[in-house]
């Protein structure tokens, strides 16, 4: 590209937490610029955000709808290339249609609908645009995830037998949702979070990195969720048992009133041969472990790492890099798509971000945990795609 991609934005706007987080990775390698958004459903907000954010008023909008048929009809030299969506889970499904309808690009937010019969209708409108979506499981673009999915898919580990993986958190360990908090407020509340809490919210974050890294598929499991904290309508805690096609074994437990605990993601692959662990809250680090050999410490940053968790490294090794430069990272590799379509070329081959197929397995674990959960903890089959 000889030119910034353009972007606009859906939600994100003041008040919020992800959209800032989204502005900050597309624009951290100089590749995009943002120039249009309907950043609130409430227009008066929306337009006081572009205000924050210097954007020229007649590119704010009102409304998602409004922004679609505007930048649509625009000449080509300002026309938005993609926009990204970072509402509540049920705003996703009808702005990703109509923006991939109009002709426009989409990176969204996960998970990537409010639930799957939305999900699967927008893998059609995905098809049928033949334009770039992009969903952003951030974590997958951490340098050390890849090294470890590397590891596992090279046979360092050898054959797969157990995976443990496990978020915790603390912030909802209280009513937070009671006292106005914006970001406690819709993920507990059904009607825009969908039909699970911290399932949807971190549970797909800890499915999607299992399946990165070992490629491992889930079989069947066997979920038991709770509601802890009094009056609250969604899980804010829960428990998994995975097989996995092939034989493997797992444990995944997500939670949100872990007294105490910030961003707690953690991984740990067992294999017949070495195991590895990697820790969201120690980015730069991965343990591998040996049956008969003391354990490695693999840094971020050296040139002893695969090549691609090598070239992720932005700064020299030592200086820290974490979530913002994953998040990044993960926009970098979508930007090599959207330029393509841009420019009117074909893709790149081996593009690595999280595409709506990831979003439908997002949405097929949910719906599973959530049924098997229902149903008294009793193991169900997980479907196919």
């Amino acid at each position: 590209m000889k030119r910034k991609l353009r972007f606009g934005m859906i939600g994100g706007g003041r008040g919020a937490f992800i959209g800032s987080v989204h502005r900050i990775a597309a624009l951290m390698d100089g590749q995009a610029q943002l120039v249009a958004g309907a950043f609130s459903s409430d227009p008066a907000r929306s337009r006081a955000s572009g205000a924050d954010l210097m954007l020229s008023p007649d590119r704010v909008y009102d409304n998602y709808r409004e922004m679609a048929v505007a930048e649509a009809a625009l000449p080509v030299d300002r026309r938005l290339d993609f926009v990204v969506i970072v509402t509540p889970n049920h705003q996703h499904y009808l702005p990703a249609k109509l923006f991939l309808e109009s002709g426009f690009n989409v990176v969204c937010d996960k998970p990537v609908t409010f639930n799957l019969a939305e999900a699967r209708r927008l893998r059609e409108t995905v098809r049928k645009s033949g334009k770039v979506f992009a969903l952003t499981h951030n974590y997958t673009g951490t340098a050390m995830v890849k090294q470890a999915r590397f590891l596992v898919r090279s046979g360092r580990l050898g054959k797969i037998r157990k995976v443990v993986v496990e978020y915790p958190q603390g912030w909802l360990a209280s009513r937070l949702e009671a006292s106005g908090q914006k970001q406690a407020e819709w993920r507990t509340d059904p009607k825009r979070s969908g039909v699970a809490g911290s399932m949807g919210d971190i549970g797909t974050h800890a499915e999607n990195l299992v399946r990165y890294v070992t490629g491992l598929r889930i079989a069947e499991l066997c979920a038991d969720l709770t509601s802890f904290v009094p009056g609250r309508k969604l899980d804010d805690d829960g428990n998994v048992l995975l097989r996995f096609k092939g034989g493997a074994k797992g444990v995944l437990m997500a939670s949100q009133i872990c007294v105490g605990d910030e961003n707690g993601f953690n991984l740990r692959v067992y294999g017949d041969k070495a195991s590895l662990e990697w820790h969201q809250e120690y980015p730069g680090d991965l343990v591998v472990k040996y049956p008969d050999r003391p354990r490695e410490l693999w840094r971020h940053g050296n040139a002893y790492l695969d090549q691609k968790a090598a070239k992720l490294a932005r700064v020299p090794p030592g200086h820290p890099e974490g979530y913002l430069e994953a998040f990044a990272n993960t926009y970098r590799e979508i930007f090599r798509a959207i330029a393509a379509d841009v420019e009117g070329h074909r893709r790149p081959p081996r593009l690595d971000f999280p595409t709506i197929d990831d979003g439908i397995d997002g949405m097929l674990f949910i719906e599973t945990v959530v049924k098997s959960s229902r149903q008294g903890a009793r193991w169900v089959k997980f479907p196919d795609r």
